[in-house]
């Protein structure tokens, strides 16, 4: 079975640095074998976020980058943390924000962005999870999407 380190390798995708708390939390939370992770946003590579809200200033396929971007900053979390992607067996649970204008009824399509990052790093059984998509009137920072997952560890 081809790792997940080397699956992430094959995709040519670069990682952000790994957030850092900017409140009262940690990113990480392990606790018997899960991993919950804190809500993390689409962090780029120089340490900015995207921003914005879409229906409004961005549209869904941006909205869309902007998950696939916040999957690239949780995979940097989970790297810190663990210190290789094979310590993972599975994504359980996805929780996925977007910043969205009243109208947009498209969030399951923004979220997939991220969804199908997961997929491609862990393949179909084990990249895959129950998932809710949602819309919110405002982000911390501006943020287009914010996405919180639950991960667990390899035994």
């Amino acid at each position: 079975m081809e790792s997940f380190e080397a699956r992430f390798a094959a995709l040519n995708l670069e990682l952000p640095p790994a957030p850092k708390a900017i409140g009262v939390y940690k990113p990480i939370v392990e606790i018997n074998g899960l991993l919950y992770l804190s809500g993390h946003g689409p962090l780029l590579p120089d340490g900015t976020l995207i921003k914005g809200r879409i229906g409004a200033d961005m549209d869904v396929a941006a909205g869309y980058q902007a998950a696939r971007q916040t999957g690239l900053a949780i995979l940097a979390s989970l790297k810190k943390h663990c210190g290789s992607l094979d310590r993972i067996a599975r994504l359980v649970k996805t929780f996925g924000l977007v910043q969205a204008t009243p109208e947009l009824v498209d969030h399951p399509a923004v979220i997939n962005g991220f969804s199908e990052l997961m997929r491609d790093v862990f393949g179909e059984e084990c990249g895959i999870a129950a998932r809710s998509a949602v819309g919110a009137a405002s982000l911390p920072a501006g943020m287009s999407v914010e996405i919180e997952a639950i991960f667990e560890l390899a035994k």
